[in-house]
């Protein structure tokens, strides 16, 4: 799959999302429910703001020092007898981890949910070597059942699937004859996957911090299906985005807790889990033997930008749970695995603006996302450098946004042929304030847009500067 989820135009994707009832709706209750249970766990700490002062600390020491903590992190895994592979991008990722696999024999690849590995399309690499690839993340194995449909949230990833929707993928594709009860589709779905697990060759999982100073790893689920991905197969393959590490276990506990808090409502999650590659002489559990691919992957280009905090992301989905755009766009809007403010910053970063130049103006720039951010990454400003570079730098911008913008300038810099404009301005917002009956809208460029689903209210035919003449003279305008 990688980044690229659709080849739909950007437009396309918005009016889909939007004229779909059901995930609006879904959006909308999920959004409340996550930022609700937030509001509780972080009010409870009584200094919040501290803490997410100090967790910024911990991201930006991190990333100015990464290199130092990533030559650690690898050489206490190879002290533990663990192998660690740096991948610049997804095909030496996906080319590796298929080595490892074609090695093994393996023929069956059991998988915890991970972003790094849909945003290098691990699966379809796997699967063209042969191998049958399960997802044992509930939402994830969901959405792969459903002719493998992406998903639409970092956390939530089946969060535009209602329960009758997904009783009927579960009847069609593994003949469920239940209801659409949750409990009888969870337990279901558990039945179907213990035996992927007691049958795996390869584990594979993603990692939500990696820890420097032991060469350890963590994950940070709800459901359990990570332990059983890492304990039951004879072989494990982790892997983790470069700056998902942190100095030592003091600094993990500060953001596993800010992850919780900020993802799910929760002082902790059902399972946090600290992994050290090798298995014991004396454990009864774990793998054989550890793989670690630390993915780049287009990080590198980041570092030392004025985008740089945007690796400070700790993936919790803060920034989605409050954003306005995304409760009424939903996931797949944004065309990327990475959706909502921080997919709008990070993508373009990742991918170009060839195919997401849109992405930096899908928002309202009203800052929640900011304020919601546990490690304080100033999102949306990081939306207005993306529009700036857009526009000065990339070439992205049109030739007639280009003349509107000369023109307004030429115009502004000059009194008369200013006021001679804004004279005429009533006349013509009058001609645009009511849309088509049809809903297409009317007038030029991005006007159309706007009346296409809004009515401009209609101008008085004052000008600012006939009312503050009157207002001189003491007039009507007073």
């Amino acid at each position: 799959m990688g980044i690229k989820i659709s080849n739909d135009k950007f437009f396309d994707r918005v009016d889909k999302g939007i004229n779909d009832q059901f995930m609006r709706e879904a959006v909308a209750g999920a959004q409340e429910r996550l930022e609700g249970r937030k509001t509780v766990t972080t009010e409870a700490m009584g200094n919040w703001e501290d803490w997410r002062d100090l967790s910024e600390e911990i991201r930006q020491h991190t990333l100015e020092n990464l290199d130092y903590y990533l030559e650690q992190f690898a050489e206490n895994v190879a002290e533990q007898g663990g192998h660690v592979f740096f991948a610049a991008n997804a095909e030496e990722a996906n080319n590796y981890i298929s080595q490892v696999v074609k090695k093994k024999q393996a023929k069956k690849i059991i998988k915890s949910k991970s972003m790094v590995t849909e945003e290098i399309g691990l699966n379809e690499a796997l699967e063209q070597v042969g191998c049958d690839v399960i997802e044992s993340d509930l939402g994830e194995w969901i959405l792969q059942l459903d002719d493998h449909d992406p998903p639409s949230h970092i956390v939530v990833p089946a969060l535009h699937k209602n329960k009758e929707q997904i009783r009927d993928t579960f009847h069609e594709k593994r003949e469920y004859k239940h209801t659409s009860d949750p409990n009888e589709l969870a337990l279901f779905a558990r039945e179907q996957l213990r035996q992927e697990f007691l049958t795996a060759d390869v584990g594979i999982t993603g990692c939500n911090f990696a820890v420097a100073e032991s060469g350890s790893i963590s994950l940070v689920t709800n459901e359990g299906n990570a332990r059983l991905a890492t304990t039951l197969p004879k072989t494990q393959i982790t892997v983790m985005g470069m700056e998902r590490i942190v100095p030592t276990w003091k600094e993990l506990d500060i953001l596993v807790s800010m992850l919780c808090r900020s993802a799910v409502g929760q002082k902790l999650t059902s399972y946090i889990t600290g992994l050290t590659a090798g298995k014991g002489a004396g454990d009864v559990d774990g793998p054989e033997e550890c793989h670690i691919v630390i993915v780049d992957n287009g990080r590198s280009n980041i570092l030392g930008t004025r985008f740089q905090s945007a690796l400070q992301c700790i993936r919790c989905a803060a920034c989605i749970n409050v954003c306005p755009v995304y409760r009424h766009v939903g996931g797949h809007s944004y065309g990327s695995i990475y959706p909502g403010p921080i997919g709008a910053v990070l993508t373009p970063l990742l991918e170009g603006y060839e195919d997401y130049k849109e992405l930096p103006y899908a928002s309202s720039l009203c800052a929640a996302c900011t304020d919601a951010c546990p490690v304080k990454i100033p999102l949306h400003e990081l939306l207005i450098e993306h529009r700036r570079e857009i526009v000065e730098n990339s070439g992205h911008s049109t030739f007639a946004e280009k003349l509107a913008m000369k023109g307004y300038a030429f115009a502004a810099s000059h009194p008369g042929l200013y006021k001679v404009g804004s004279s005429q301005a009533p006349s013509f917002i009058k001609s645009v304030a009511k849309g088509e009956e049809d809903g297409k809208g009317k007038g030029p460029g991005p006007v159309k847009l706007w009346t296409s689903i809004r009515d401009l209210p209609e101008s008085g035919g004052e000008s600012f500067r006939k009312w503050f003449s009157e207002r001189e003279k003491g007039g009507s305008g007073e």
